[in-house]
């Protein structure tokens, strides 16, 4: 007689857990493909004398993206750098802004080897509007362009993916 109240008791559990997990919104991750074009607007430059070419300082990008799905956003990219002649670590903060508002802004640091091409990944760290609660991360691939003469600073053309998940409403 007990282990057939057991048995009950075992199975009533194991159905209310179904139910339970069932009745759970599940958090499934999206993935969003894009293209960005972007230009150094500004740049403040420190020499550091300990080395020819060392200098720190602080580089503003701004540009265009969009996405598989047609969305368009400004990106506006903030770069803190310590490099000599190109190569040395970085970090920087994007922010991207969509036509209602609604922003995405992200966070990466990495080692820059002067090259003509560059990876990174950032993470996602806040959003607004729609993007409220947003977390992911954004896998980005860059190609290079020497500055025009007179011109302050280089031009970039890339792809991006990004991987995220929004709170269910």
């Amino acid at each position: 007689m007990a282990a057939k109240r057991t048995t009950w008791i075992v199975l009533g559990i194991f159905i209310m857990a179904t139910w339970l997990l069932g009745s759970v919104p599940q958090i499934m991750a999206e993935t969003l493909n894009g293209k960005y074009i972007n230009r150094v607007t500004k740049i403040e430059s420190l020499p550091i004398p300990d080395a020819e070419g060392h200098s720190t300082g602080m580089t503003v990008i701004e540009g265009a993206s969009i996405s598989e799905n047609g969305e368009l956003s400004w990106q506006k990219v903030v770069i803190i750098f310590d490099m000599t002649k190109g190569v040395g670590p970085f970090s920087q903060y994007w922010t991207n802004t969509f036509q209602d508002g609604s922003t995405m802004t992200g966070y990466n640091k990495g080692m820059g080897d002067g090259g003509p091409t560059a990876k990174w990944t950032s993470e996602i760290i806040n959003g607004t509007g729609r993007f409220q609660g947003i977390k992911g991360t954004v896998t980005s691939t860059a190609k290079f362009f020497p500055p025009e003469k007179g011109g302050i600073g280089w031009k970039t053309v890339g792809e991006y993916t990004m991987t995220y998940t929004l709170p269910s409403k």
